[in-house]
């Protein structure tokens, strides 16, 4: 499995590469696409839709990407602009209000609304992919490099320290350990993004200029914790839809879900941030 995991990794990591530094546009913006829909068709597989439904959802879906892509590539600049703001202020509000109230009560809604809350997980993404990668590839990669180091950490601050369980009938593997651990690695990470900034300015400098240094470092550990809720509304999908993964389509991994659970909670919220900012 170890070996399936890693090859996997090894001939994906150049082809996401590749597309974050050299793709042109119109290309970053249909690879950005091709995620969120084949995000999309997982997320079906774990709504309960009757057949006709889960068409109905995926065709629904395609127009959203096609409307989205057009708004970025054919519309004027204002009108995506304003869209991708729309989508990341209805992102932060879902997830810093809505996702903690349905997991808190743990019932699981209707067909539909679990569908409706797919679209509010993977568009407002798709938006910051495409926003972020725009502000500078490095940003990007930044940014959701913040979610792989509060994953390692919490990782292993979980399995040293762990005894505390965060939510049992969710993820029993998390503790609240882990999250301490999840929050100290980002803290280190922004101190190292902080030092890098000013010994080699480029596009992360001004994030982390004199006044700007302390709230960048608040707003990444907030991006943390949101990336821990990421991870855990989609291991509660899987759960309430008896998967132990969103699909097989990446070998040692799981679904294209299981990689960008938290990725979803994260990026919106970074780039309401940074265009705020």
């Amino acid at each position: 499995m170890l070996k399936t995991r890693v090859l996997t990794a090894i001939a994906l990591l150049p082809v996401v590469l590749g597309m974050l530094f050299l793709a042109g546009t119109a290309a970053w913006v249909a690879f950005a696409a091709a995620i969120a829909l084949v995000s999309c068709w997982e997320w079906s597989r774990l709504c309960a839709f009757s057949p006709g439904a889960r068409a109905l959802f995926l065709v629904a879906s395609g127009a959203i990407a096609c409307a989205l892509a057009a708004a970025r590539l054919a519309g004027p600049p204002a009108l995506f602009a304003n869209v991708a703001q729309a989508a990341f202020v209805a992102a932060a509000y879902f997830w810093i209000f809505a996702v903690p109230a349905w997991l808190a009560l743990r019932l699981r809604p209707e067909p539909w609304a679990c569908g409706l809350a797919g679209w509010f997980v993977l568009w407002p993404m798709w938006a910051a992919l495409v926003v972020l990668r725009e502000a500078g590839p490095w940003v990007l990669l930044a940014c959701a490099a913040l979610v792989w180091v509060a994953d390692i950490a919490a990782y292993f601050a979980g399995h040293r320290f762990g005894r505390r369980k965060l939510a049992p009938a969710i993820s029993p593997g998390k503790t609240w350990e882990g999250v301490v651990g999840a929050i100290l690695g980002v803290l280190a990470y922004g101190v190292a993004l902080d030092i890098l900034a000013h010994v080699r300015p480029g596009a992360l400098s001004p994030h982390f200029e004199a006044a700007a240094g302390l709230p960048a470092l608040a707003a990444m550990v907030g991006l943390a914790a949101l990336s821990i809720l990421g991870d855990l509304f989609e291991s509660w999908m899987k759960r309430g839809a008896g998967r132990k993964d969103s699909s097989s389509l990446l070998p040692g991994h799981g679904g294209v879900l299981d990689r960008i659970d938290a990725l979803t909670s994260t990026l919106p919220a970074a780039a309401l941030l940074i265009s705020l900012a």
